[in-house]
């Protein structure tokens, strides 16, 4: 009331002066203004409609699909964040029925790279739902990154403001940061990591990689000792074969008359059966560096160097030429409630998580000793065992293990097998003793399921990975965690440990791998490009590389160097569920729910790549053998210290 009060007032000021032109000009003015206002007022009525999402994207989808060849996989990236988006904020407005509408419309352009995502964002159907669904929430809270070049970034831009399509405009710059790099746009066969999901702060990624990592090997390990134990009595044969050739030749056996101590000749006996082996290994490894342990590591008995020096000696050299022997273990009868499996290093001890919370330990020699007795038995005495008691404890097969009181999820045996380690569902982690077969400790520490936990190479420490989206660093003696590593999205999923133990690698379903500093907990890698959950990881003996398998059944190997992926590898055609590199590395094994195991040459995938690092197309790991089994996922793989491939599933 006051302002139309003053225009009142005005008015009859401009008439009792005699300002008539003034008074016209008035009138105009505020004729102008009321127009505008109605007209703003119907237009905004018109964009808060969720029409204006359905017309907004199909305009902008038909500008794409029209768009010259040369650019149209670029700006193509931009479509999946942008539909995602607007299906969700239509369910926030409470426009159910067209968010679905909408949703099942454009559908199909996206189903063939992201089919997953759409499968679980199906389910939304109110407001609440999207803070449900932790991918709806994880959509919400954080932005995509897309790579483009400049010019079609100009385009996008050019488009956007042509069109005035305040809405798209408005949800490209609130969810989505493009990352524009000068020059012509990149190969679309290489578009692995061009659409990724990070947290707000989009230079955190590119920090983080630019941090320096000791990748090398472990100073002083056994290996090293036995590479140096070649090389001196190598310079010691050439040495006496210079002086005195003739002597050398007559040379006794015990070595004492020479001038040579009796513990050098002893050496040169166990150097002579190992060094034809080990030479060609020490030789692929020796260009890692090597790097001292940031944490404090156990004294290795000598017991347990003798065995792993025997090891060596008998150990294969792998290639693409010489491929590995399999030694199979299938599991019978399990009615689907196996979940995980685990080997032993030397193949002795084999075992079995359950969903009815039990883990079982199968000791091959009992059941080869089983085998045996039984086809010796007469058809007289096996009708009379017939009538024994199954769970007779001398016929068992294996040893049964409860502590647990949810699903086990994970198990892992220590380096030399004394202990196993098994993770579960009711939040805990428990340490086994195969030789005493009870439960000596139970660590909790994570306040959800744990989905997985590795011995780290040296055994004591050991890493954990759970739905709480952390993973934490364990030592055998205490029962907290030494260290805390939180940063993942989403679940973490598997944990692997670097071969110097200074690094743990993360796998999440957040769709990223992250590399931890054991010592100070941080983040020092950000690996980006899969496009579902992490579900494997594997780590190269010489500490360079990993590789990742997800559950769309792609591979990929990483630089740990640079973060960046030197070769990504699509072959399985279902969940990756395990990895293992062969000892020297030259080999990559791969296990899938497709039930095939798949070698990989990873010496000449990696070989190129730094020869081709500048090209624009990614290199592939060469696929040199493929082993179906008839109907057996595979759950899990290992190469022992002689480069025995060892493999579990169930039927």
């Amino acid at each position: 009331m006051e302002e139309e009060e003053i225009q009142k007032a005005v008015v009859a000021y401009l008439r009792k002066k005699g300002f008539t032109n003034t008074e016209l000009a008035l009138h105009e003015e505020q004729n102008r203004v009321s127009f505008s206002s109605n007209s703003d007022h119907s237009v905004s009525r018109f964009e808060n409609g969720p029409v204006r999402y359905s017309d907004g994207y199909s305009k902008l989808r038909l500008w794409v699909y029209s768009s010259l060849d040369m650019y149209k996989h670029e700006l193509l990236r931009v479509l999946f964040p942008v539909y995602i988006h607007c299906f969700m904020d239509l369910v926030a407005g409470g426009h159910a029925h067209e968010a679905r509408n909408f949703f099942h419309t454009f559908r199909e352009d996206h189903e063939s790279m992201h089919l997953r995502d759409l499968q679980k964002l199906e389910g939304i159907l109110s407001p609440l739902h999207l803070e449900e669904i932790e991918l709806s929430r994880s959509f919400r809270k954080n932005k995509f990154k897309i790579k483009m070049c400049e010019y079609s970034y100009d385009l996008l831009l050019q488009y956007l403001q042509k069109t005035q399509s305040f809405t798209m405009r408005g949800v490209i710059n609130e969810h989505i940061d493009f990352e524009v790099s000068p020059g012509q746009p990149t190969s679309s066969s290489g578009d692995a990591d061009f659409v990724t999901i990070e947290g707000r702060n989009t230079n955190l990624a590119r920090q983080i990689n630019q941090k320096e990592i000791h990748w090398g090997l472990l100073e002083d390990s056994v290996e090293q000792h036995l590479k140096r134990a070649v090389s001196d009595s190598e310079k010691a044969e050439s040495a006496n074969k210079e002086v005195n050739p003739e002597d050398n030749k007559k040379r006794p056996l015990d070595g004492g008359k020479q001038g040579i101590p009796v513990k050098m000749v002893k050496k040169d006996k166990l150097v002579s059966m190992v060094g034809k082996n080990v030479r060609s290994e020490t030789s692929a490894v020796s260009v890692a560096p090597r790097v001292k342990p940031e944490l404090t590591l156990p004294a290795t008995l000598v017991e347990v160097e003798q065995a792993i020096l025997d090891d060596l000696r008998s150990r294969v050299q792998l290639n693409s030429l010489a491929l590995p022997s399999i030694s199979f273990y299938t599991f019978i009868n399990t009615c689907n409630r196996l979940n995980c499996s685990s080997i032993s290093q030397d193949g002795s001890l084999v075992a079995g998580g359950f969903s009815d919370s039990s883990l079982k330990v199968w000791d091959i020699s009992k059941i080869d000793q089983l085998v045996k007795t039984s086809s010796l038995q007469g058809e007289k005495e096996s009708a009379k065992n017939e009538n024994l008691p199954a769970t007779e404890e001398g016929r068992k097969p294996y040893t049964l293990f409860h502590g647990h009181s949810g699903p086990v999820y994970s198990a892992t045996f220590s380096p030399f097998g004394e202990f196993l380690l098994s993770s579960s569902s009711d939040s805990t982690i428990r340490l086994w003793s195969t030789k005493l077969n009870t439960n000596l400790v139970c660590y909790k520490g994570h306040n959800y399921p744990v989905w997985d936990v590795q011995f780290s190479p040296v055994g004591h420490y050991f890493a954990s990975s759970s739905h709480d989206r952390t993973a934490r660093i364990w030592s055998m003696e205490r029962i907290q965690p030494l260290r805390i590593m939180a940063g993942h999205l989403s679940d973490v999923d598997c944990v692997q440990w670097h071969a110097n133990c200074n690094y743990i690698a993360t796998g999440s379903s957040d769709k990223t791998v992250r590399l931890w500093d054991v010592q100070s907990g941080e983040c020092v890698r950000i690996f980006i490009g899969h496009r579902s959950m992490i579900l494997s990881l594997a780590m190269s003996p010489d500490g360079c590389y990993m590789a990742s398998g997800d559950e769309d059944g792609t591979i990929m190997m990483w630089d740990l160097s640079s973060g960046r992926c030197v070769s990504p590898l699509v072959g399985h055609s279902s969940c990756v569920w395990t990895l293992a590199f062969s000892c020297e590395g030259t080999l990559l094994a791969s296990g899938s729910a497709d039930c095939t195991v798949k070698l990989w040459d990873v010496t000449a995938s990696t070989r190129a790549s730094r020869v081709e690092s500048k090209s624009s197309s990614p290199n592939r790991l060469r696929l040199l053998k493929a082993l179906p089994t008839k109907s057996t996922p595979i759950y899990t793989l290992q190469f022992s210290r002689r480069n025995l491939l060892f493999a579990a599933g169930a039927l």
